[in-house]
């Protein structure tokens, strides 16, 4: 009888990492589908060669506050009503605002289904990793959430190569017809159990995301968990993305692409994803490969920004170098997740990989403010490498958590 529970237990906690891997792989492939085929879709309406990074920026920028809103709303829902409605409602809501990406026919509309579509994937990321902590051993959930993140990172591969070699209406309906595959799968996924025994304790609030601002202990916490992660998506979202005008900046006789840039990056992220994830499970540790991490990507920023490449090769080994330091995803969501009771477990760790996106819109506005100024070089810099040392300082005084029992709730 206990082999056969082994066995069912083991079949659940596969079950569960692939389909949340899967729903990473759609989450990573929309949010770099646009990085790729920015420009092919902007030129196609109307907009002109100078205003294809700032108004690009802008479209990123309405993503990012669909997936902020989207974040907070998926993550209350996943503590009040259970992480799998949110995976179900979450790849519904995605997969229809894709399809309708395929067919706008002005900016404005743009920036509406743009909207749309990241406040529908703002789930899928959190809720996952969220439930994949919840089913796994206290010393094992790192290996899980490595291969949520190991295998979301193949996204971001498909989308170089679907954005560079189809047509970009086209792109976009494939990441649809993606999520409505996504959610046939999910069939196969049941509830976590802490979540169902969480809601025998009548008196505890769970998904009450104000509770994070009121307690200072939880808001002290909620603030290290995502500032932790500040620089990554500037890096992934302005850096990689602006990689035509980086090349041109650089003074490169031949421009790279934002695709092939895109591949290479997230190819080194999901590698190092694998190395961080297995550092930390060596080490026993969150905040080690943590450490080691942001101080690899303080490196590849300077090396980038002031030792350029006037080789594509060389300017891509800098992208791939950048994508290591930022092989720390998926420790930064295990990290939040392990930080919190489960009663807000899943409002936390939905919010904070959006809510580190998310810091890119004021980044990106202190970046263009910059830019005329100080140059793209310069502007970037002055926003990348502050950012880093304020993750370092962040990561020193947060609590570590590797093997914690996760059967607790905030009160």
């Amino acid at each position: 009888m206990e082999q056969v529970t082994n066995k069912k237990e083991t079949l659940l906690i596969v079950s569960a990492i692939v389909v949340s891997s899967l729903g990473y792989f759609v989450d990573l492939y929309d949010l770099l589908l646009f990085s790729v085929i920015r420009s092919k879709s902007l030129e196609s309406l109307g907009i002109a060669e100078k205003d294809l990074l700032s108004v690009g920026l802008n479209l990123m920028n309405w993503m990012l506050a669909g997936m902020l809103i989207g974040g907070i709303l998926w993550g209350v829902i996943a503590d009040k009503k259970g992480r799998l409605k949110v995976l179900f409602g979450s790849i519904i809501i995605y997969s229809l605002a894709n399809f309708a990406n395929a067919y706008i026919t002005t900016i404005e509309q743009y920036k509406i289904f743009r909207f749309i579509t990241g406040f529908g994937l703002a789930g899928e990321l959190g809720a996952g990793i969220t439930l994949v902590c919840e089913i796994m051993k206290p010393k094992q959930r790192g290996y899980g959430t490595m291969l949520i993140a190991t295998v979301g990172t193949l996204g971001a591969i498909l989308a170089s190569y679907i954005g560079q070699n189809f047509e970009w209406r086209t792109a976009y309906i494939i990441g649809g017809a993606l999520g409505f595959f996504l959610l046939i799968l999910r069939v196969s996924v049941f509830e976590s159990g802490l979540f169902k025994k969480s809601l025998e304790e009548k008196n505890v609030q769970r998904g009450n995301f104000f509770q994070l601002f009121t307690s200072w202990k939880l808001f002290v916490k909620y603030f290290k968990a995502v500032f932790v992660g500040l620089p990554i998506f500037f890096v992934i979202g302005v850096m990689i993305t602006a990689t035509p005008e980086f090349g041109i900046a650089f003074g490169m006789t031949e421009i790279p692409t934002a695709g092939t840039a895109v591949m290479i990056t997230y190819i080194c992220i999901s590698l190092a994803d694998i190395l961080c994830s297995s550092l930390s499970q060596i080490f026993k540790s969150r905040k080690i490969p943590l450490f080691l991490f942001l101080t690899i990507l303080l490196i590849a920023i300077i090396l980038f920004l002031f030792f350029p490449s006037q080789t594509l090769t060389g300017y891509y080994t800098r992208c791939g170098l950048l994508g290591v330091g930022i092989g720390l995803w998926a420790i930064i969501n295990t990290n939040a997740s392990e930080q919190f009771g489960t009663n807000l477990r899943a409002t936390v760790t939905t919010t904070t990989p959006n809510f580190i996106r998310g810091l890119v819109i004021p980044l990106s506005a202190i970046f263009q403010f910059l830019k005329p100024t100080y140059g793209l070089v310069n502007s970037t810099a002055l926003v990348t490498i502050p950012c880093v040392l304020i993750a370092l300082i962040v990561l020193y005084f947060t609590t570590e958590t590797f093997g914690r029992d996760l059967d607790f709730n905030e009160k």
